[in-house]
This record gives structure tokens, C-alpha cells and sequence, in this order.
């Protein structure tokens, strides 16, 4: 990884985040799903983001498999490139953050200190990060990709849940019963939004 040049220095510009928070009608803020494969992550950012769409507000939903269509294509799956993947991500979200929009990510996001890299990123009370725990068997029984049979027959290696592990968040911020209706889920999560002022009501 390449060491930070001393001669780059970052510019603050005369639009703060205050004020495109202001001209958005909403706070910025990163909401950041986690949880096995198969759990259910990516249809209910998707269902929230459609939600949020509805109320006005501006979002954007950085989903794991599309980045790594471009931002992140050049990395594989060791643990070294998944970490590097999350840091990219992140860095990316800060910035969207920056912008004034509600951002959502879609992540396995295995290791709980990668969580925590991005929470320190984000300025206080800008990171939200979203459980989504759905039982191992029931996202193996879902296996929408195919991955947890090919996982069981030695043809995926290091494939969460498996033969990766998975740090489950200790202190989420809003844990989601991923069995549970995605309608109900999606209620949740802009209950908690309005709680933390983040959308009006």
C-alpha cells in the first residue's frame, strides 16, 4: 500500500457539509450492512434506499459485487484484499457522507476491526452500522448465488461462514432479524432514522 505523500494536503472548500445538509433537507450518514452471505443484506439496503427515494432523500447504495465491476477490481479475496476492499469502500462512503447523502453498503464485511476502520473514518454519529442476522441455515437454505454449495463441495475456499469466519458485531447500532418480512425490516431502520434526526418526520 502506498505511504501518504507529506506534500498532499487535504483542502477544505468553502461548501461545508453543513451546508449541502441544509440545501438536502437531511443529515449525511453512512449506514453500513453487515451479516452473512444470503442474509439479506443487499434487498433490504435496496428496499430502504427505494423508501428513502420516496421521502426525497438523496442516497446512493454501494452494493459488494459492484464495486468490484471497477473500483475494486484488482483485488481477489485473500484477507489482505478484503480488508483493502472495505478501506476503499469506505474511503468512498466518507466522501458521499461529505456530500450530504444517506449512503448504504452491502457487505459481508467479516472482521469486526474493518467495521471499526470505517466507523473511525466518519465523523461521530455519521456511521450506523446494520446487523442483519439471519441464521447460518437459513442463508445456507437460501443460497441465492449458489456459493454455500459450492463452499460444501471444496470448490470456494475462504467463503464466510464455512471456512472464513464471521465476527458478528458485538454493539450494533440496529440488529434485523433477517427472517423477518423485508416491509417490517425497512419500517426499523427509518424508525431509527427519524429517531437520530437524520430524516425528518
Amino acid at each position: 500500500m502506498a505511504q501518504h505523500d507529506d506534500n498532499v494536503v487535504w483542502h477544505d472548500h468553502p461548501v461545508t457539509r453543513d451546508a449541502r445538509e441544509q440545501q438536502h433537507g437531511h443529515r449525511g450518514v453512512l449506514l453500513w450492512f453487515t451479516g452473512l452471505s444470503g442474509s439479506g443484506k443487499s434487498t433490504v439496503a435496496g428496499a430502504l434506499e427505494q423508501a428513502l427515494h420516496q421521502l426525497s432523500v438523496s442516497t446512493y447504495l454501494l452494493d459488494g459485487d459492484n464495486v468490484r465491476h471497477g473500483l475494486c477490481r484488482d483485488l481477489g479475496f485473500s484477507d489482505v484484499d478484503r480488508k483493502e476492499n472495505i478501506r476503499r469502500v469506505g474511503e468512498v462512503a466518507k466522501l458521499m457522507v461529505d456530500a450530504a447523502l444517506v449512503v448504504l453498503t452491502a457487505f459481508i464485511s467479516p472482521h469486526r476491526a474493518e467495521r471499526q476502520m470505517v466507523r473511525d473514518m466518519l465523523p461521530e454519529a455519521h456511521f450506523i452500522e446494520v446487523f442483519v442476522d439471519t441464521p447460518l441455515a437459513v442463508c445456507e437454505a437460501r443460497d441465492p448465488k449458489g456459493l454455500y454449495k459450492k463452499a460444501r463441495a471444496g470448490e470456494l475456499r475462504n467463503f464466510t461462514g464455512i471456512d472464513s469466519i464471521y465476527e458478528a458485531p458485538e454493539q450494533p447500532d440496529i440488529r434485523l432479524a433477517g427472517e423477518q418480512l423485508v416491509t417490517k425490516l425497512t419500517g426499523q431502520l427509518l424508525d431509527l432514522l427519524r429517531r437520530r434526526d437524520i430524516i425528518g418526520s
